[in-house]
């Protein structure tokens, strides 16, 4: 059996590797990013992605549609946007034979493989709310009918900081539906300089698809065969049991965190830490794989105490926090 999970890995990856190629041919730099984005597609999870504007969070989305034959669509929140404009609505029409009128639900760009929420923190709760049940279920539900959705379906969402103005924090409900919130930064001095070179000239580049929804759906097949150990198991267990209040053996943990992580943010460690090691052409979880993974599916998750950003305490704080706080399994 091994064997055979091992030549199905290298005959899916092959496409996998193409991927990342023809993204590379139009992202620079932001390797750990692309990585995340890749293990959220892997894990069949939705990702979240953070950063000031203009660093090209709506570019590398669009480049991951543009480089897979999946369909893509998306949607520009803003303040004034309704639910019906994202999920469909009914509308009247008339059989012009018998002159009866009926509704006929017209899809909305939900019912796509790819969604681009872009700016998703730039419309009210009303009409973010909207994209709960298609995240969560991968259905619709609309005039009393629950229509599904496409698979494999992603939810990929950028959003400004919300310290900036004109912004609506997601409720926490919605954001625990995030498998992983990846934040983006400014490149370095090298990356800037060849993003001008490349941006700037009177050719653009465009990636070639190289990877379609069954390819996908086989990849996320072979993500569930990944080994993770007994011991990986508990030690999950006990990151996200110690950022809770009643279950924390930190003092420290206790005093900067207001709200902790729930079961779900355990779920998207492994799924997410099983999807890395896929990546990487493993076949079993190691404990990095856990600790590289953790701040970006805890960033979201976990609430800061007041006394916490008092003191100017940042979640990469935190996490080392937790890290030397729950001991790795084989080690005292």
């Amino acid at each position: 059996m091994l064997t055979t999970l091992e030549n199905s890995i290298e005959e899916q990856l092959h496409s996998l590797d193409n991927l990342q190629q023809e993204i590379a041919r139009v992202i620079v730099g932001q390797k750990p990013v692309v990585e995340q984005m890749l293990i959220c597609l892997l894990a069949g999870g939705h990702a979240l992605l953070e950063g000031v504007p203009g660093l090209g969070k709506t570019l590398l989305v669009k480049t991951l549609a543009d480089a897979s034959a999946l369909d893509f669509k998306r949607v520009q929140f803003t303040p004034d946007l309704m639910p019906g404009d994202i999920l469909g609505s009914e509308i009247l029409e008339e059989d012009h034979s018998t002159g009866k009128r009926f509704f006929k639900f017209q899809q909305g760009p939900v019912f796509t493989n790819i969604l681009l929420a872009d700016e998703i923190n730039r419309t009210p709760p009303k009409t973010q709310a909207a994209l709960l049940e298609s995240m969560q279920e991968g259905s619709v539900t609309v005039g009393g009918k629950t229509l599904k959705l496409p698979d494999p379906y992603f939810v990929l969402a950028t959003q400004n900081p919300i310290e900036q103005a004109g912004t609506y924090p997601l409720p926490e409900a919605q954001l625990d539906r995030f498998l992983l919130n990846i934040h983006i930064d400014y490149p370095d001095e090298r990356d800037e300089v060849e993003i001008l070179r490349s941006t700037t000239g009177a050719s653009r580049v465009k990636p070639s698809p190289s990877l379609d929804a069954e390819q996908l759906r086989e990849m996320q097949k072979l993500v569930r065969e990944i080994h993770v150990s007994d011991d990986l198991y508990r030690y999950v267990a006990a990151l996200v049991r110690a950022t809770r209040m009643e279950t924390s053996g930190s003092d420290t943990l206790q005093q900067w965190i207001k709200w902790g992580a729930g079961p779900r943010a355990g779920q998207a460690l492994i799924l997410a830490a099983k999807a890395r090691a896929l990546l990487q052409r493993r076949l079993a979880v190691t404990r990095e794989d856990i600790r590289s993974l953790l701040l970006p599916v805890l960033r979201h998750r976990v609430l800061l105490s007041f006394q916490a950003q008092a003191d100017g305490v940042q979640m990469p704080q935190l996490i080392e926090e937790l890290l030397a706080a729950v001991p790795e399994p084989g080690r005292d």
